[in-house]
């Protein structure tokens, strides 16, 4: 993108996608499948620092934690694919550690968190366009986990629901370098603009 980047904070929202301890943290279920990816990026550090940014200016922050009740009754009695390593894991259950947001991401006043996130898409089981269409937001930034599932889910729904769509490059991690590599050459550009989170700072 050659022409500078504007953003209206007020038409504008920060949609950080599972930023829980299961992911973020030393002992975390799936913390060592993203470490590497983690590290490469320095992805949190740069999250946390792009949100206070973001926040100062008056940007709307969502947060969108998956979690799961004790036995994982929201799900069928076959999970496959990601959602079967979660239950394997027994990963991201209500009222765990495991399940809390990561503390230097703990939602501060104005925050919004966003309820009922059971699968790869935040938009799915969630109030989230509600919200989104209700506060006025046209443009939606996204970060988090995983690159190449959640986050990429959710950015094919915004675009679909005719959001301008902003994917941050380096506030994102997969399960390895290639899968997130992967996803940001080849699919982010499809359904969103691709953008390190220190470009779209200069936007707000």
């Amino acid at each position: 993108m050659t022409e500078t980047l504007r953003l209206d904070p007020a038409k504008t929202a920060v949609v950080l996608i599972e930023y829980q301890n299961e992911f973020t943290s030393e002992g975390g279920v799936l913390h060592p499948a993203v470490s590497a990816v983690m590290d490469k990026t320095g992805m949190l550090g740069k999250t946390v620092a792009f949100v206070e940014a973001a926040r100062a200016a008056g940007v709307t922050i969502m947060h969108a934690p998956i979690t799961f009740a004790a036995g994982y009754g929201e799900l069928s009695r076959h999970p496959y694919g990601i959602l079967k390593g979660v239950v394997d894991g027994n990963a991201f259950v209500k009222g765990t550690w495991g399940a809390a947001i990561v503390d230097e991401l703990t939602p501060a006043d104005g925050d919004i968190v966003i309820e009922g996130k059971r699968g790869l898409d935040t938009f799915a089981s969630t109030n989230l366009d509600f919200i989104l269409r209700s506060k006025g937001i046209e443009t939606v930034v996204l970060a988090g986990f995983l690159t190449n599932c959640c986050v990429e889910s959710t950015m094919r729904s915004a675009y679909e629901n005719g959001y301008r769509v902003i994917t941050l490059t380096d506030c994102t991690a997969a399960t390895s370098p290639e899968e997130h590599d992967n996803a940001i050459a080849y699919d982010f550009p499809m359904f969103s603009l691709p953008m390190e989170s220190g470009e779209v700072v200069k936007g707000f």
